[in-house]
C-alpha cells in the first residue's frame, strides 16, 4: 500500500465478544474526529437489521479465497470453520482518500494483524471486560447469540483475555462512561486533538 501519500491513521478497538468495543467504537464515530468506520467483508450470514455496506460486505465463501489469493486484505482470519472475516485494502485508502482517519472494531486476532501491519500509523486498544462473568452476562442479553455461540464465544475468551498485554493500551470497562472517557483521551491524544 502506498502509504506516504496518505497522513492517515487508524485506531483499532478489539475485545472479547460482548465486552463493549462496539459500543465504545459508535461513541467515537460521534466525535468530531474525523474517524470512519472500516466495514470489514465476512462469510457469515446477515443478522436481523444488518445492511450489507454499512455493517459488514457480505460475501460468499468462494468470493472472500479469491480475495485472498489476489492479495485484496490488509489482515484476514478464518474465525471458525468457513466463517471468514478480513479488511479490504480498499476500504482503508477509501477512508483515507476522504482525508479520515479508520476506526476498526475486531476481534483480538484481527486487532493484532492490523497493528503489525501498521504500526505506528494504529493506535491498538484492548477493551477489557470486568470479569468473563459479566463477559456472559452481556452475551445472554444479546438477542443475536444461540447457546452454541456463546459457549464458543466464551471459549475464545480467557485466550483472548491473555493477549491484551500485546495490545497499546487497555481500557477496562466496567464503568461505560468512564471507558467512554478514557477512549476519548487516547484517540485525541494519539490524532493530535490535543
Amino acid at each position: 500500500m502506498s502509504s506516504n501519500q496518505h497522513k492517515g491513521k487508524l485506531v483499532i478497538f478489539s475485545a472479547p465478544s460482548g465486552a463493549g468495543k462496539t459500543t465504545i467504537v459508535h461513541h467515537l464515530l460521534t466525535k468530531d474526529y474525523k474517524l470512519e468506520f472500516s466495514i470489514s467483508a465476512c462469510t457469515r450470514a446477515r443478522r436481523n437489521g444488518e445492511e450489507h455496506g454499512k455493517d459488514y460486505y457480505y460475501i460468499s465463501v468462494e468470493e472472500f479465497k479469491k480475495s485472498i489469493s489476489l492479495d485484496e486484505f490488509v489482515e484476514w482470519e478464518e474465525v471458525y470453520k468457513d466463517n471468514f472475516y478480513g479488511t479490504l485494502k480498499a476500504e482503508v485508502e477509501r477512508i483515507w482518500k476522504k482525508g479520515h482517519h479508520v476506526i476498526f472494531d475486531v476481534d483480538v486476532d484481527g486487532g493484532l494483524n492490523l497493528k503489525k501491519a501498521f504500526g505506528d500509523r494504529a493506535l491498538a486498544i484492548f477493551v477489557m471486560p470486568p470479569s468473563l462473568d459479566s463477559l456472559r452476562e452481556r452475551l445472554e442479553q444479546r438477542e443475536t447469540e444461540t447457546p452454541e455461540s456463546i459457549a464458543r464465544r466464551m471459549g475464545k475468551a480467557p485466550i483472548e483475555l491473555q493477549k491484551s498485554v500485546l495490545f497499546d493500551t487497555v481500557i477496562l470497562n466496567d464503568n461505560l462512561e468512564s471507558a467512554f472517557a478514557k477512549a476519548e483521551s487516547l484517540v485525541e491524544e494519539f490524532l493530535g486533538k490535543k
